[in-house]
């Protein structure tokens, strides 16, 4: 029987960050899509939730907590799902951290908290696992961009930094791993509504302005960031790697809306 050739039956996939927001969503995406899913996060609730709903999709799945900026708890998630399902085929990386401030008073250990959470905790996770993917020869990572890696919103200073270096990381490890046919990409999503940022979206004027901002009118829904990251990871995208994919509904091709 033929495979098409976006499924992702067979597959493994780990999504760190994967039990809340953009991140919980593709985890259930990837699970619809074919893939046994693990959802990993800091907070244990969340990552028991995100897993009863694999399982109700029909797919396997661990209940395991992981925190980025803790090598070891990446180290002991990886050597747990290889105990499980024998390779790590899918990664994710979706875990972030944001915070508005001026710039200028921003303090150092707050900086150098996103920094580490975004982008080291990005490659934290690319190193450990990728280190997996090399030796099987085969792989395919998502990391999780930003509107803010091209563009500055204001007083998001440290965010923008990380998300940028996210973007550039991608494009140092998809040169440095294709030859072993594990690819590296990124999804950069525009304004998305999720749990925590509606009464932003909804009742300031940051939100009017993003929504002004974007050429079809409406914010996102974490949803149709699913179809990206299905292709990304499938084998229709086996010769695509170092690139980022902007699903915004426009705002960065935009100037003038009106």
């Amino acid at each position: 029987m033929t495979t098409p050739i976006f499924s992702l039956e067979g597959k493994t996939a780990v999504v760190i960050g994967g039990t809340s927001g953009i991140g919980r969503t593709l985890s259930l995406g990837l699970a619809d899509g074919g893939a046994n899913v693990i959802a990993s996060a800091r907070r244990r609730e969340q990552v028991d939730e995100t897993a009863v709903e694999i399982e109700r999709r029909g797919r396997q799945t661990l209940r395991l907590c992981s925190d980025v900026r803790d090598r070891a708890s990446l180290e002991e998630l990886l050597a747990a799902s290889l105990h499980r399902f024998g390779k790590v085929d899918i990664l994710i990386n979706c875990a972030g951290k944001i915070r508005r401030m001026p710039t200028l008073t921003m303090p150092e250990e707050e900086w150098v908290e996103i920094v580490d959470t975004n982008l080291t905790g990005t490659l934290r996770a690319c190193q450990i696992f990728g280190k997996h993917m090399l030796e099987r020869g085969y792989g395919r990572i998502v990391n999780i961009a930003s509107l803010n890696s091209f563009v500055a919103l204001n007083e998001v200073a440290a965010y923008a930094a990380s998300k940028a270096g996210v973007v550039s990381l991608t494009r140092s490890l998809a040169v440095e791993w294709s030859k072993k046919d594990v690819t590296v990409n990124a999804i950069a999503p525009g304004v998305f509504r999720t749990a925590l940022n509606t009464d932003l979206l909804d009742n300031t004027p940051r939100g009017q302005e993003l929504l002004m901002r974007t050429p079809m009118g409406r914010f996102g829904r974490t949803e149709e960031l699913v179809g990206a990251a299905i292709y990304l990871c499938s084998d229709a995208a086996s010769f695509v790697t170092g690139e980022t994919l902007v699903v915004d509904g426009g705002f960065l091709a935009s100037g003038v809306n009106q």
